[in-house]
């Protein structure tokens, strides 16, 4: 099985046994790291759920990459500049491309957690009728405040000015 995966701004197509270079990532040489944003992933020509396949690999070492060497100059301008760059980057061992457990179950938990808050703050039965008439009179004083006020009419327009009369023609 394969899957494109994201990670450092770059997209790697992976599948288990694999080696990649890629940005440098927290951890030491040993540790076993997930790569969460999974965008393709299939088998073949078949392609799967991304968002249920999972990819996990072994940090092998914490490296530098190949110099890259900066050079500017102006010519006619006796102005030169050198400087070298060495990106920090991870090489990883990719050990399994496949479905795993991922944020599904973390989702479904999360739910009931938001329910159970949610009917504690609902009153307790009240007990008769006017008890219970008091309490839905309280509710609707409560609900009143939370509309948002009507909006505002615009302003009516002004008539235009009137135009001035013609004056008379003194220059004959």
């Amino acid at each position: 099985m394969f899957a494109i995966v994201r990670t450092g701004g770059k997209q790697y197509r992976v599948a288990a046994g694999d080696k990649i270079a890629v940005e440098k990532l927290a951890g030491e040489a040993g540790d076993t790291i997930t790569l969460g944003d999974v965008l393709l992933a299939g088998e073949g020509d078949n392609v799967a759920d991304a968002s249920k396949v999972s990819v996990s690999a072994e940090i092998i070492a914490q490296a530098k990459s190949e110099k890259v060497v900066v050079f500017k100059k102006r010519r006619r301008h006796n102005y030169r500049r050198k400087a070298g760059h060495r990106q920090q980057m991870t090489l990883l061992r990719i050990t399994d491309v496949g479905e795993g457990a991922k944020k599904a179950p973390a989702k479904k938990a999360a739910a009931p957690k938001t329910e159970a808050k949610a009917a504690p703050a609902k009153k307790p039965a009240a007990k008769g009728a006017a008890a219970e008439a008091k309490a839905t009179a309280t509710e609707a004083k409560k609900a009143a405040p939370a509309k948002k006020p009507a909006a505002k009419k615009a302003p009516a327009k002004k008539a235009p000015a009137k135009k001035a009369a013609p004056k008379a023609d003194d220059s004959k």
